[in-house]
């Protein structure tokens, strides 16, 4: 009887198209694993920027309060009166709906992003801005944010306008990707960049989604809601005061 040779795996050929499929499976791979060694050392160089840039503006931030607090007290001890510099940021809160809207008032709520009740926005304050305001006081209340509340809606609320769709700013990659070009790169140089009212203000706003807020906690008091601030009312410029509605509201 015969004998039948089983063929060894050394003498069977692997076909060509076969090897050209693993030897571009090991090549992707090997494209994969430097790629990610690259982001990984790329990302650790960007955390140090990041954290170098927020170092500088907590010591920014320091420096103008300390220089603020001496120049009361200098002008306390010489009999003089503090006058502090013109607030040139403004936070904006939608508390009343559309119903009896005239449509001067109407249009100057939407060139404002104040489309709906309890949104908000960051205005830099200007002749024309104040204008707006004013048309629309009856309808909002605002005031001069401090850092602290910048920085929590910013953190907490904070959404962006990509490709037109509310995102989530989840990752600093997304405010690079978006105002990269403008030195923006991170959430510290989005909050420096609003609270400062920096150059590129306008870009930095445009790409805040405007916050949406949460009723007051205790309410708004319907019976005095519509009722300017300083009449004991909601409506209307409440300067610092505003921080307090923010901090109820986020």
């Amino acid at each position: 009887m015969a004998r039948t040779t089983v063929p060894s795996a050394q003498d069977v050929l692997v076909p060509e198209s076969q090897l050209k499929k693993s030897k571009a499976q090991q090549e992707a791979v090997a494209k994969k694993t430097e790629l990610k060694a690259k982001n990984i050392a790329a990302n650790k160089e960007k955390r140090k920027v990041i954290f170098a840039r927020a170092e500088k503006y907590q010591n920014e931030y320091y420096e103008a309060e300390r220089a603020a607090i001496k120049a009361r007290r200098d002008a306390k001890a010489s009999g003089n009166l503090f006058v502090p510099a013109e607030n040139k940021l403004v936070f904006a809160i939608r508390i009343k709906g559309v119903n009896k809207i005239a449509p001067k008032p109407r249009k100057a709520l939407q060139l404002l992003r104040l489309h709906q009740i309890n949104n908000g926005v960051f205005i830099r304050l200007t002749k024309a801005t104040a204008e707006l305001l004013r048309i629309v006081e009856p309808y909002i209340a605002y005031g001069y944010p401090n850092l602290g509340t910048v920085r929590k809606l910013i953190y907490k609320r904070g959404y962006g306008k990509v490709n037109k769709q509310r995102i989530a700013l989840s990752d600093n990659a997304i405010i690079e990707a978006n105002l990269g070009q403008y030195g923006i790169v991170c959430m510290e140089d989005l909050i420096h960049e609003i609270y400062t009212v920096g150059p590129n203000f306008k870009q930095a706003s445009n790409f805040l989604w405007p916050f949406k807020l949460s009723n007051p906690s205790g309410g708004w008091g319907v019976p005095r809601k519509f009722k300017h601030f300083i009449e004991g009312g909601s409506t209307g410029n409440r300067e610092e005061f505003v921080n307090e509605l923010v901090s109820k509201m986020n």
